[in-house]
């Protein structure tokens, strides 16, 4: 269709991850069956339409009806002007699963792949996103200064990392057995670049054998990065940026999920003379 074309080119152009266009392309196909319409004959009840029948119908969540609504207002908004004005389904923060530090410990201990071991070390020591430790490049690392870089990472902005003391030993005897010179750190078969279902399987495999009992996913390390971080003192303003968020109220999450504080308060009662 010729729209949906023009949808594709402008989020191109404006540099919308790979994933980004995709949702977008197959949501406003779908609803272009749904709705049975030239796109051009659209309404906003019509889109509303849609979006009711996705929540009560098929049931979906609301973070899954807000993407849909905002790949269709994109269409009909930016690319056709419509103007159509609809408030997205309030999406309700979860507290994220956190591992404690023992745990963490436990789950570096029960990986005996070097390889694997080092990935996992990596995660949690650095905070990356799945994406980002699959594309990660030698070229991005300063070991002299102990940092590295994320390219291009969520909202095309680039951001530091700090590489963990803990880590160096681990990374230089990564880089010199693997005899890598420059492009991606990881490898996976045929030496192209490690695939990220590769890097969550080996993060489940070895929860599994910690015998951790919580969902731990790549991105689990990620939360438990920032919840140790901030439990042991670091500004949550720089952890924000650790963590590439836009919206420090995005990084906020975490004081919920950080106890250690808590723990150490007293109750009422046993302050009674």
């Amino acid at each position: 269709m010729e729209q949906l074309k023009k949808l594709e080119i402008e989020l191109k152009i404006r540099g919308f991850s790979k994933n980004t266009l995709s949702a977008y392309l197959l949501h406003n196909r779908k609803f272009i069956e749904f709705i049975k319409k030239d796109v051009n004959e659209v309404t906003e009840d019509d889109i509303k339409l849609y979006l009711a029948y996705l929540t009560s119908d098929k049931q979906l969540a609301n973070s899954s009806v807000a993407l849909t609504k905002a790949a269709l207002i994109f269409l009909y908004n930016e690319i056709l002007g419509k103007g159509i004005r609809i408030k997205s389904p309030k999406i309700p923060k979860k507290v994220p699963v956190v591992l404690t530090k023992e745990e963490v410990k436990t789950l570096i201990a029960n990986t005996t792949n070097k390889k694997h071991r080092f990935i996992i070390k990596l995660l949690y020591s650095s905070g990356l996103r799945l994406s980002e430790c699959v594309n990660l490049k030698l070229e991005d690392l300063d070991l002299k200064e102990k940092v590295g870089w994320v390219r291009s990472g969520k909202g095309k902005k680039d951001r530091i990392f700090i590489l963990s003391e803990n880590l160096m030993k681990d990374l230089y005897a990564y880089i010199a057995e693997n005899k890598i010179e420059k492009g991606n750190l990881f490898l996976g078969w045929k030496k192209k670049p490690i695939s990220k279902r590769t890097i969550q399987k080996l993060v489940n495999t070895a929860a599994l054998k910690a015998g951790i009992k919580k969902k731990v996913h790549v991105h689990t390390l990620r939360h438990s990065y920032a919840t140790h971080l901030l439990e042991s003192g670091t500004d949550i303003r720089y952890i924000q940026e650790l963590l590439g968020h836009s919206d420090l109220s995005t990084t906020q999450i975490y004081t919920k999920v950080s106890q250690e504080e808590l723990k150490k308060i007293k109750s009422p009662l046993d302050n009674l003379d």
